[in-house]
């Protein structure tokens, strides 16, 4: 298993051109956001109601966790409390009639702008070679706070 900064040396090989990195600070997080909140849309089975806030949504997140912790503790708090922030933020856009809509128009924008930075980078998305670098990108927007 690569280490964290295997990681994002690797992530960052992909990621030299200004106009690209600016790009992926700003719709990293984005995407990150609308996905967590589409995952929250989706309808659960009846027992989820056992556990509060238990959804698809915070199960992917705890998945995700796992894997920031097997890298590096400091790194899973860091993204516990940046999750924790974008949950709040999605538990006040649930309770207006805007949770989905915004979170479609912002995943499918945000994913535009992926693209544009990339073909300015003249490099393929780094996920392409590895799913994993799915859950990279935020930590690469992130590092300076670890």
């Amino acid at each position: 298993m690569r280490t964290l900064e295997q990681w994002l040396d690797a992530y960052s090989k992909d990621h030299q051109n200004p106009t690209n990195k600016k790009i992926h600070h700003i719709c990293v997080p984005l995407i990150m956001f609308s996905l967590l909140g589409l995952l929250w849309a989706i309808p659960t089975p009846s027992f989820f109601i056992l556990v509060p806030y238990l959804n698809w949504s915070t199960l992917f997140s705890l998945l995700a966790l796992f894997f920031y912790i097997s890298l590096n503790i400091k790194v899973a708090l860091i993204m516990l409390i940046n999750v924790t922030i974008q949950y709040f933020l999605i538990i006040q856009l649930e309770k207006t009639p805007y949770l989905i809509p915004s979170c479609v128009t912002i995943f499918i924008l945000a994913w535009i702008g992926q693209f544009i930075g990339h073909k300015i980078e003249g490099q393929k998305p780094s996920f392409l070679t590895d799913l994993q670098f799915l859950l990279i990108g935020p930590l690469w927007v992130f590092q300076k706070l670890f």
